[in-house]
């Protein structure tokens, strides 16, 4: 069984405003309280790419993803370990990531996938977040038959913890944009 949903943002700043506040998302440190469940990001890798202009990372991420006691006592863990794949393209001004599990996966698949872009009626001045997120509890593993539930809850999180990165996000944008216009918090 797989639990999918997708999510749709509009944010009132232009694309470069909103890619730069998406770097800066976990670094800054007034966001570590929002973003509570993000407990370190560490760069893996970098490269640009000269012929397309292309900027690719990758990142690794570590979750805590706390869920209810038995599924805790189940996997021995709560503490998640990701990795997040982008891309960024300047020229056609899109930003993609893609987010998956890297531990836990004997249990539970997750893969999220987010792409920015110029939103059509406003394309300098507003910016599209596309989410789709899926989740996957693995059919042999002992959450099988807690699935449902397990899935469900999984997704309630991801919901929760979207309204905050979102928060995290509108916060940088305005900073970013003041910054720009020379006027400081």
């Amino acid at each position: 069984m797989v639990k999918a949903y997708e999510q749709e943002h509009v944010y009132k700043h232009p694309w470069e405003i909103v890619t730069s506040a998406s770097w800066r998302k976990f670094a800054d440190p007034e966001n570590k309280r929002t973003l509570s469940h993000i407990l370190d990001v560490d760069t893996l890798n970098h490269k640009l790419d000269a012929e397309s202009g292309k900027l690719y990372t990758t990142r690794a991420i570590s979750i805590h993803a706390p869920g209810p006691w038995f599924v805790r006592k189940i996997v021995g863990q709560d503490i998640c370990h990701c990795v997040e794949s982008t891309v960024v393209d300047g020229q056609s001004r899109s930003m993609q990531l893609t987010t998956r599990n890297i531990s836990l996966q004997k249990f539970i698949e997750v893969e999220e996938r987010t792409r920015y872009y110029p939103h059509p009626d406003n394309p300098r001045g507003w910016t599209v977040c596309k989410q789709e997120t899926s989740i996957r509890i693995k059919p042999l593993s002992t959450l099988a038959s807690m699935a449902e539930k397990v899935e469900q809850r999984c997704a309630e999180r991801f919901l929760q913890n979207s309204v905050k990165g979102r928060e995290v996000m509108e916060r940088i944008c305005k900073y970013l944009e003041s910054e720009s216009r020379g006027i400081t918090f």
